[in-house]
């Protein structure tokens, strides 16, 4: 057997992963880097656009050219800050690139393995498992998870619909299959109006490994931060495999300032689904069918035209970005996503898509 240092079995990893780029990048939401300075309001991305960040900014600003040095290995500071927020073991958490690391990590760990994914959902979770080799299964419903799968991945709230899951009857299904390995994305759970999972439903349980975002609790998308709760006995096979030095010197800063500082961050989860349910109501007039959602996003169907159309055409028109939503799993071309903004931007997407419609009456 021959073992190879682990830069070069980074570099195996991302010879694997290469050939698949073209559906995850260009196929992602939150593309505003493509349209330079015609994007006046994103409701791609599943998170308010309108945050006070002035506080990281003057931190960050006085944390000296932290740039220059490299970061920690590892990022224990974050770990460590976090397991004291959750009284939990450092073990028990690890800090990796944004939660999609941990999603490419996991799939690696359980290489050439038997996967269901409950769709439709993110992406990356098929990607990620097609990158190393997994059997895929895709079925539409929890109560069609079967017995010999070595992992489920799942959603909740899920990307791209906004719906959460009954937390008893998921937690039901999970002890019901002890051998097989649920990987839970919460990313979205701060917007979510329903119970999701805690930790310690976590660390109470053998097959379970909970994802969250910063990303998404503080609105950081460009600092691709996020962290897996789960048993230490797999995360320290995630941490086996990690990049050294995956997370960056800006971005464990400002974990830790955003953690030591998360009340300036305090979203008002059933205010934003109630301003997400009138836009919901108000686009469903238009004739376009809306999905119910549990949180902050929604998921819509043209009646005809295309998803990729109306975002070019909201571009061009109203400097409007939403997702083209329909490289999901399980989805069509007329399927799109829109995450709610404060009000008044809301009204000027639900004008939008009425001028919209009125070209095809």
């Amino acid at each position: 057997m021959i073992c190879l240092p682990s830069g070069y079995v980074s570099i195996l990893i991302f010879l694997k992963y290469i050939k698949f780029w073209k559906t995850m990048i260009d196929g992602h939401g939150d593309d505003i880097f493509r349209y330079g300075d015609k994007i006046k309001i994103n409701f791609s991305s599943n998170i308010p656009q309108k945050v006070d960040h002035s506080g990281l900014l003057s931190h960050l600003s006085m944390a000296g050219a932290i740039f220059k040095n490299y970061p920690e290995p590892e990022p224990l500071s974050v770990e460590l800050k976090l397991a004291g927020l959750y009284g939990i073991d450092a073990e028990n958490i690890i800090v990796t690139n944004g939660a999609t690391e941990a999603i490419y990590l996991l799939a690696h760990v359980f290489s050439g393995g038997q996967s269901t994914i409950v769709s439709p959902t993110f992406r990356e979770y098929q990607d990620a498992c097609r990158v190393f080799n997994h059997i895929v299964r895709f079925v539409t419903s929890l109560d069609a998870i079967e017995q010999g799968d070595d992992m489920v991945w799942l959603c909740n709230p899920n990307n791209p619909t906004g719906m959460a899951y009954d937390k008893g009857k998921l937690l039901a299904i999970v002890d019901h299959h002890p051998d097989t390995l649920f990987v839970v994305d919460q990313a979205y759970a701060l917007f979510s109006v329903k119970e999701v999972f805690s930790i310690a439903d976590v660390m109470l349980r053998k097959n379970v490994v909970v994802l969250h975002s910063l990303t998404k609790q503080f609105v950081v998308p460009g600092l691709r931060i996020g962290y897996a709760v789960g048993p230490a006995d797999i995360l320290n096979r995630l941490r086996s495999l990690r990049m050294p030095w995956s997370v960056n010197s800006i971005a464990i800063e400002a974990a830790l300032y955003l953690l030591e500082n998360s009340r300036n961050y305090a979203f008002n989860a059933h205010e934003l689904h109630a301003e997400t349910m009138r836009l919901a109501t108000e686009i469903s007039r238009l004739g376009i069918d809306v999905s119910s959602t549990d949180c902050n996003f929604l998921l819509a169907r043209l009646p005809y035209n295309s998803a990729a159309e109306l975002k070019s055409w909201l571009i061009d028109n109203h400097g409007v970005l939403i997702r083209d939503a329909s490289n999901f799993e399980g989805l069509t071309p007329r399927h799109f996503r829109v995450a709610a903004q404060i009000r008044e931007e809301n009204n000027m997407l639900i004008n939008a898509l009425r001028e919209w419609t009125s070209l095809y009456r």
